[in-house]
């Protein structure tokens, strides 16, 4: 069984996927005042705006918290696998899930990179994974 697959025309995160598929990670903000908006939404808690707009958000983290699956619950997902969270370098408080295969030597703080995952034709997923030492 294949993964299972985001919706990519959702009014609020479809720009996050289509981002993805050209290889980009972005975050939404606002383009009024420029208030990073996440999780996505339309309308602006900060200034009430309803304009909002994607930015690069690079493409570096560093590894906040992980946890390894040992119980499969989904035949999309056999065990192990490994669920990282991830603070963006250049976007701080903003926080990405990641899925690893396996259950690879992480350490809390460790820096992280993303990469992209296709799903299936069209649909890319950014992910993560721990960046090369003294990249």
């Amino acid at each position: 069984m294949s993964r299972l697959q985001p919706v990519v025309d959702d009014h609020d995160t479809g720009g996050f996927f289509a981002a993805a598929a050209r290889g980009e990670l972005v975050v939404q903000e606002c383009a009024n005042c420029h208030t990073v908006l996440h999780v996505p939404r339309a309308y602006c808690r900060a200034c009430g705006a309803w304009s909002p707009a994607w930015r690069p958000a690079g493409t570096t983290g560093t590894l906040h918290s992980f946890t390894v699956a040992d119980h499969q619950v989904h035949p999309a997902y056999p065990v192990p696998y490994t669920v990282v969270l991830v603070d963006l370098d250049d976007v701080p408080g903003v926080r990405l899930l990641g899925h690893l295969d396996g259950n690879p030597d992480l350490t809390i703080g460790m820096p992280m990179r993303v990469r992209f995952d296709e799903l299936a034709e069209g649909v890319v997923l950014p992910n993560w994974e721990p960046a090369p030492a003294g990249a």
